[in-house]
């Protein structure tokens, strides 16, 4: 069988994408901040149930672009979603993305806690100097320790991007930070992943540089 591929340039193709997405999306109405988000998550996983099932608290987005333009820290619960944060956008407002996951330290810690690493991690990141932005998008544990230190006073991030994906405490560790007056972006369910993370903070960062990529 003959498949008839579009001819489409390369530098185009993004562009193309979310013009798809803008069509088949419809006549959905959409916050001015949130859109370009959602947009980029669906570009990202080709999944249109995210339209409905991002929640924001209110201003979440404009809280993370604040955050950005003042330097902040992304700290990730996986080395893929570090990756997939454009670091040359973040690095120009002075701003960098950290994981702590890959730290012989951390997992050591973790081994004689008995805790998860992703658990140490958020105590590593309540430690960090500056705006901070938590992008969680693999480990539940993760966003109940986060949660856990918001609520004791040691932790205070400006937007928290909740999105860890799963079966096991995934859905409940959502409906904490749901319930909390944390600046927010969460995936209801268990839907989510490293990747839905990395294209949330990407949207934010590309908000903030009035799109400029390089």
């Amino acid at each position: 069988m003959k498949v008839e591929l579009k001819k489409v340039a390369p530098a185009e193709i993004e562009a193309r994408s979310m013009e798809i997405i803008t069509q088949e999306l419809g006549a959905r109405d959409f916050p001015a901040a949130q859109a370009p988000v959602i947009k980029r998550v669906i570009h990202t996983t080709a999944d249109f149930e995210y339209a409905d099932n991002l929640k924001f608290s209110a201003g979440a987005v404009e809280k993370g672009i604040a955050a950005v333009k003042a330097g902040c820290t992304i700290v990730t619960d996986t080395q893929m979603a570090w990756s997939g944060v454009n670091k040359r956008v973040l690095e120009k407002f002075g701003g960098k993305a950290v994981c702590f996951m890959s730290d012989p330290d951390v997992a050591r810690e973790a081994k004689e806690r008995g805790i998860t690493r992703a658990a140490v991690s958020m105590e590593r990141a309540a430690g960090l100097e500056g705006p901070l932005v938590l992008a969680l998008g693999n480990a539940p544990t993760a966003l109940v320790r986060a949660c856990e230190l918001i609520d004791g006073g040691v932790m205070s991030p400006a937007l928290v991007i909740g999105v860890p994906v799963g079966f096991v405490n995934v859905v409940e560790s959502k409906e904490i930070l749901l319930g909390m007056d944390t600046a927010h972006i969460v995936a209801q369910g268990r839907k989510g992943g490293s990747n839905v993370a990395a294209a949330i903070c990407n949207a934010i960062l590309y908000l903030a540089s009035d799109n400029q990529r390089e």
